[in-house]
């Protein structure tokens, strides 16, 4: 599996407690199980985050190539 790099904003980054982390994943779905085991409230988060890859807005079963990167986008309030 590649190694991806997944970066947190807003509520996403204060329920991890990191600004970013990486780990093998085959696909986004991979990665957030693999960031969120043992993190119950990461996982509550990034179930209701948008995922962007290299940029580009992806759902959870895109697969993920080797350097790739993935931003973890919770819903954002204001106006």
């Amino acid at each position: 599996m590649p190694e991806v790099t997944i970066r947190y904003f807003a509520a996403a980054r204060a329920a991890a407690g990191e600004s970013s982390a990486t780990a093998e994943a085959a696909s986004i779905r991979d990665l957030i199980g693999a960031v969120s085991a043992d993190r119950p409230e990461l996982a509550r988060v990034l179930g209701i985050c948008t995922f962007l890859l290299d940029g580009q807005r992806a759902d959870p079963s895109t697969p993920l190539h080797a350097g790739a990167q993935v931003d973890a986008l919770p819903p954002f309030a204001g106006g």
